[in-house]
């Protein structure tokens, strides 16, 4: 066995492990919840079943008391006069209502709050929920899905039965406007507001509905719409605390703008809101028309010439022994930059014991907050990752060992195996996994990074001593039924994942200075379950490996 230098991941540093936080970010940890309410159910019907025996001895109780007592107050001097009668009846009160009472004061109901008791640690809250639905609209922006197509589980690829009802579509909206968003609380109150209209039942009522999307649709600046719909909510309720000022001030704004600009009154488009019938507000990701449109399949930019410089190979690692009996089949994904895929890396047994040994681990992936240095969650990275080394398992060790003769890089010096879940929506906007160097004006590179607002990073590995991420490898541990491809924006590929498969990459050139084309992204998981591992290897012993270059960009 070869020694084995452990250095401890940066991300690691200062990192705070919980037993339950943010459960929606991992699909992996959501699947004890299954189990967790299926316990609960048989808990709650044990529960059903006490109290129906409890209530069955209850009535039978009250029965024959009823009929006693039909005899007895028919003729009470009559009834008493039997000596056994008065017995019983003084054994009745005495004895027999004391056991009745205790009967009824018995509560079935204490296992089943005991049992609820013990799982509630581990239920979701409201981060959770709002992170869930947060989730669903991040997948509708992504995949340009309507919420239509979500409240009747029109998915790409399946369908089912799962529904949405109107409650659930309100608290969607809900989640949207509390967060100031007001473009997903329009889209999401408008198909409660369909639904309801529709004949479905709800808990929330037109009024409310009416109160929420008029003024998100105020605030996506559509005024003639908006005083329509708070029109239509005077009209069904007009004692409403904020109805009629909303619609005497929304009706000067219309007014004052209609001056302003020399124009006629024009009424509110009859067509029903729709996916697109706002733009959506731009945010802190420049390239993010290009990212999802990616993640949908979109803007590739393979074509025949390209793909005419792509093989397929048999690589033995320059003939180490390892791979001399059985290379390793190797595809080009890219030409420029270089990115290449690895067939059959992980068993099924190796790819299993791995999300084994990660699952018990497993805890928010967090990124460096480049105002602070602080290491942080963020939205814009939702998945759980765990750190695993190779005395952990022996399959760590093979898999860090594959890795090494495959690539024919020193991996001593690297990180640990990082393992990733992804949860609902589960993604990791564009990002290098290099760190970035001071900023220079005459690197095009870095004056992307800079209009990007990623803040550059020299020190970013300075506490492992092992330099830079030099290169990436990426374990593919499930297939994705829709969505979870890895996308590359500066030019346009999109690999998606293959269990057992590996793509590889150098984040640098041969000169050490960051490949800027790089920059990557985990498209949000639409269906399915998004497992990966990677290995982030490191400059220090690559030396004589790879050699540095004569140009800057070799």
């Amino acid at each position: 066995m070869r020694m084995f230098l452990s250095f401890i991941p940066w991300m690691l540093l200062c990192c705070c492990w919980t037993t339950r936080a943010e459960i929606y970010t991992s699909i992996s940890q959501m699947t004890d919840l299954i189990y967790t309410e299926k316990e609960l159910v048989q808990s709650l019907r044990d529960y059903i079943k006490a109290e129906e025996s409890k209530l069955d001895a209850v009535k039978s109780w009250a029965n024959k008391l009823d009929a006693l007592t039909r005899v007895s107050t028919s003729d009470p001097e009559g009834y008493l006069a039997h000596p056994v009668n008065a017995y019983k009846l003084m054994k009745r009160l005495n004895t027999e209502w004391s056991e009745l009472e205790t009967l009824v004061l018995q509560n079935p109901s204490d296992g089943f709050i005991s049992n609820m008791s013990i799982h509630r640690q581990f239920f979701p809250d409201e981060e959770d929920e709002t992170g869930a639905a947060k989730a669903l609209m991040r997948l509708q922006d992504t995949y340009q899905l309507d919420s239509e197509a979500f409240s009747r589980g029109k998915l790409p690829g399946m369908h089912s039965n799962i529904l949405l009802t109107v409650d659930d579509c309100f608290d969607m909206g809900k989640t949207a406007y509390n967060d100031a968003d007001y473009y997903h609380a329009v889209l999401w109150m408008q198909q409660a507001l369909k639904q309801l209209d529709g004949g479905e039942e709800s808990v929330a009522t037109k009024a409310d509905i009416l109160d929420y999307l008029s003024y998100s649709v105020y605030q996506m600046g559509d005024l003639p719409r908006a005083i329509e719909l708070t029109r239509r909510l005077v009209a069904i309720s007009p004692g409403h605390q904020r109805a009629g000022g909303n619609l005497r001030y929304f009706e000067r704004l219309l007014s004052k703008e209609l001056n302003e600009q020399n124009q006629d009154y024009q009424p509110a488009s009859e067509e029903p809101i729709l996916l697109g019938t706002y733009r959506r507000p731009k945010d802190h990701l420049p390239e993010r028309e290009k990212y999802e449109a990616l993640c949908r399949g979109e803007g590739l930019q393979m074509n025949d010439a390209r793909r005419s410089r792509l093989f397929c190979r048999y690589q033995d690692g320059k003939r180490n022994p390892r791979l001399l009996l059985k290379p390793m089949k190797e595809e080009d994904e890219w030409d420029s930059p270089r990115i290449v895929r690895y067939l059959e890396v992980l068993s099924h047994q190796e790819t299993e014991k791995i999300k084994e040994l990660a699952k018990p681990r497993l805890a928010r992936a967090t990124v460096r907050d480049p105002k602070t240095g602080v290491l942080t969650t963020a939205n814009y990275r939702v998945s759980k990752s765990a750190w695993l080394e190779e005395v952990d398992d022996p399959v760590i060790a093979r898999v860090n060992q594959r890795i090494e003769d495959i690539t024919g890089l020193e991996v001593d010096t690297a990180e640990l195996l990082q393992v990733a879940n992804y949860g609902v929506g589960g993604q990791y906007e564009p990002h290098y996994d290099f760190s970035r160097r001071p900023f220079d004006n005459n690197h095009d590179g870095n004056r992307l990074a800079t209009f990007l607002n990623y803040k550059d990073e020299p020190d970013a590995f300075k506490r492992l001593g092992t330099g830079n991420r030099v290169a990436t490898f990426l374990n593919y541990m499930s297939d994705v039924e829709a969505g979870g491809a890895t996308v590359f924006p500066d030019f346009g590929a999109a690999i998606k994942p293959r269990k057992g498969t590996a793509v590889f990459w150098y984040n640098l050139f041969k000169s050490g200075e960051g490949d800027y084309r790089t920059r990557h992204a985990a498209c949000p998981v639409l269906v399915g379950s998004k497992w990966v591992s990677n290995k982030w290897i490191h400059e220090r012993g690559q030396e004589f490996r790879r050699p540095c270059g004569l140009r800057e960009v070799d």
